[in-house]
């Protein structure tokens, strides 16, 4: 399948007028996947027989060839006299401190425990140290265990256990000591 530079823009000029939130596109030679909800600026690599970039900006139509935000935001709801209210705002941390983030250095599935019968590596108040294993990153069947960066206490766990997440999505919070 030979795709040129002016089919590709009108992809994703439709795909841009659409609900669609990602395509992918395999040929012979080529593999290209496009998600809305990105960044535009960043250089992305075309798989297959070149070594050349597609600067996403240069496609216009609003789309960028990057991963979604880790959070979508809710859409927006009427009441009951029909006006339509803002989705509500994410909530910060509940107080003042400076807390530091541990982020997915990856996508794949979070556990808190090394084994479903085992306790999790941390739970929320738990001091921990630098260099401490505080949850696993499972991705393509590999555990990857995650260290923590700082220490502190961990005031808050911002995922469920066994849930999926994206590269750089906040775990954990940790107010620092």
């Amino acid at each position: 399948m030979q795709l040129d530079l002016n089919q590709l823009r009108e992809l994703l000029a439709a795909l841009d007028r659409t609900e669609i939130s990602e395509l992918t596109l395999k040929g012979t030679d080529f593999e290209l996947t496009v998600r809305k909800g990105g960044y535009v600026g960043e250089r992305v690599p075309i798989v297959g027989n070149t070594t050349s970039f597609i600067d996403p900006a240069s496609l216009g139509g609003g789309l960028a060839v990057t991963p979604p935000p880790a959070a979508v935001p809710s859409p927006p709801v009427a009441d009951n006299a029909g006006a339509i209210a803002p989705p509500p705002a994410a909530s910060p941390p509940s107080n003042d401190r400076k807390l530091l983030e541990i982020t997915s250095p990856m996508v794949g599935t979070f556990y808190r425990a090394p084994a479903p019968d085992e306790p999790p590596f941390v739970d929320i108040g738990d001091r921990i140290r630098t260099g401490q294993t505080v949850c696993i990153i499972e991705a393509m069947k590999l555990m990857n265990e995650l260290e923590a960066e700082v220490s502190g206490q961990v005031a808050e766990i911002l995922v469920e256990n066994g849930e999926p997440v994206e590269y750089g999505q906040v775990l954990m919070r940790v107010e620092p000591t």
